[in-house]
């Protein structure tokens, strides 16, 4: 498939797992997808060539690496600023990675870097449902709780690239202990996918004689996708568990409110499978948290890209940002 004259972008979205890659144009079609492992190299470089080569075939059939304007990294700890990654906790890499600039060295094209939760952002605002919008907010509930805030058209990164952890802001005092940075009471801890296995795993010790389609599973087998399928079957305990959840995510959408005053809060990622099982609860608790001025003015909507784009889409938009 031949591109045209025109320039394209190469978004790479670096998993904790799997790196995702795709070459895509100015309308968000990806025009050539690919993967390869995260977890293979213990040496960044050696990473870099192997994904070098995965791509090389579909530059080439784009028309040449002169067709691409530059590349665009989503990676967790990604820093803008500085194009490295810092101290990543799920990547074999440690410390701090130059990886703009290796990737540059080696595509011989520009590169820019942010995190992953920055990158939806700017992909939502390039391709999705924040096209237009220069005050959103984009919450990504998948295993954690990312965040990207758009402010004045701008994303917000902060004096040192860092800024918008919405995630690890404590919304319950003296809560529930986030299971790797240990903090009590935060976003992340109830409102992920991993929040949600430990709500229902607490709901079945403190109902125990009520019964429940979740005590059919053992206990390490119940996940998010568990709680989802028996709530849609109607179980009590299940659907008190989204109940929950959205009280404590709304609760904290509340603050982020009365923080920047965005037109609308996006939310994405697997935990937004669960529909107006979550959204219903979530709006109801984030309005009654309100101030009156800020009452009834901010649309909460999920995302229209889909999931599996919504990784390479985010990261190929911080090509149309390069000046």
């Amino acid at each position: 498939m031949s591109a045209g004259s025109q320039q394209l972008a190469l978004g790479i979205d670096i998993g904790g797992t799997n790196t995702v890659f795709g070459i895509v144009d100015h309308r968000g079609d990806i025009l050539y997808r690919g993967a390869i492992s995260t977890k293979k190299h213990e040496r960044i470089e050696d990473y870099i060539d192997e994904l070098y080569e995965a791509i090389a075939p579909a530059v080439k059939d784009a028309g040449g690496i002169d067709k691409i304007k530059g590349i665009g990294v989503g990676a967790p700890n990604g820093n803008y600023y500085t194009g490295t990654i810092d101290y990543a906790p799920n990547l074999r890499w440690n410390g701090v990675i130059p990886l703009a600039n290796l990737m540059k060295e080696k595509f011989g094209v520009p590169a820019a870097l942010t995190n992953d939760a920055n990158a939806a952002a700017v992909g939502e605002m390039t391709y999705g449902a924040a096209k237009g919008m220069k005050d959103f907010i984009v919450i990504t509930l998948g295993t954690g709780v990312g965040s990207g805030i758009v402010a004045n058209g701008q994303l917000i990164y902060g004096h040192d690239g860092f800024a918008g952890e919405l995630g690890h802001t404590i919304v319950v005092a003296g809560g529930r202990k986030h299971y790797s940075t240990g903090a009590h009471g935060s976003v992340e801890a109830y409102a992920s996918a991993t929040g949600v296995r430990f709500t229902a795993l607490e709901m079945l010790e403190k109902h125990a004689d009520k019964p429940s389609l979740l005590r059919n599973y053992e206990q390490d087998k119940i996940d998010s996708r568990v709680v989802y399928d028996c709530a849609m079957q109607g179980d009590e305990i299940a659907n008190e568990v989204y109940r929950f959840t959205g009280e404590i995510l709304g609760m904290a959408l509340a603050n982020f409110i009365m923080f920047s005053s965005p037109e609308a809060i996006i939310l994405f990622g697997g935990l937004c499978k669960a529909g107006d099982l979550l959204l219903n609860p979530t709006r109801e608790h984030m309005e009654a948290n309100l101030l009156p001025i800020f009452k009834n003015k901010v649309k909460l909507i999920f995302s229209e890209l889909k999931e599996s784009d919504a990784a390479i889409l985010g990261a190929s938009a911080l090509v149309w940002e390069m000046k």
